[in-house]
């Protein structure tokens, strides 16, 4: 299987602090690959990086075999990658339709068939052709990140960047949610890197992760090692402590 994201000694400094310390990752194509840490590690500074969000102070990010470059990423990498963030009201503009919000991607990267393809996203994400000339603020939490999913799915992305994607749900909501994204994973063969402090969540719907602290990774394991307590750092002990019966089957039901 081929490496579809590769992040090689990525350092991100403000004022002299280190965000993120050569940090070095790598995702499968088609797979599900989970980043989790205490608040401040570097997770979100991460995702925003390979986004084009947060300025790179050093190290690589390849998609695909192609090296990023900061002052020139093309229209097609920002394509190519999407993010969702955490609070799905803050990330869409409460002025504009569902309808507006849809089209407004497909414009930027001059896409034709917006009618076509606003229809296929909501139903993709289970919402009608009802929802489309509604506001924000008419959706629930749950509607509303549903629209902020179809939005990232529909210019045709290869990767998914997910930050805390169900954190500002209620529960029954981020189960809905997470069993989408999963789906969603398997139909278009999507590669996802996701951010979650919640450890149940992560290994439901990740393949491998990796623990981040103070911006660095000090651990990488598999989902399963992580479920059956096969770690080898004191910190990522204490994160499974703190979140202690995190093996509830959050996501199956």
């Amino acid at each position: 299987m081929s490496t579809t994201l590769s992040v090689d000694n990525l350092s991100v400094i403000y004022d002299g602090y280190y965000a993120l310390n050569a940090v070095s990752i790598a995702v499968e194509k088609g797979m599900s690959f989970g980043l989790v840490g205490e608040s401040g590690s570097g997770k979100s500074t991460l995702l925003r990086a390979i986004a084009g969000l947060a300025p790179v102070s050093d190290g690589t990010i390849r998609i695909e075999g192609e090296t990023l470059k900061a002052a020139k990423r093309s229209k097609a990498l920002y394509r190519d990658v999407q993010m969702v963030f955490q609070d799905p009201y803050g990330s869409l503009h409460p002025r504009q339709t569902i309808d507006q919000l849809l089209l407004e991607p497909l414009l930027i990267h001059k896409i034709d068939n917006g009618e076509k393809r606003i229809s296929r996203a909501l139903d993709e994400v289970g919402l009608g052709a009802g929802f489309r000339f509604r506001y924000p603020h008419q959706l629930s939490g749950g509607q509303r990140q549903r629209v902020a999913i179809a939005r990232a799915l529909i210019v045709e992305p290869s990767i998914l960047l997910l930050d805390e994607p169900t954190s500002a749900l209620d529960a029954s909501v981020q189960a809905e949610v997470l069993n989408l994204l999963e789906q969603i994973r398997r139909d278009r063969n999507l590669t996802y890197l996701m951010v979650s402090h919640d450890l149940g969540v992560v290994t439901h719907m990740c393949d491998h992760l990796a623990v981040m602290q103070n911006g660095s990774v000090v651990e990488r394991l598999a989902s399963a090692d992580l479920t059956a307590g096969r770690v080898t750092e004191d910190y990522t002990r204490n994160l499974m402590i703190a979140s202690k019966g995190f093996t509830r089957e959050v996501a199956c039901s």
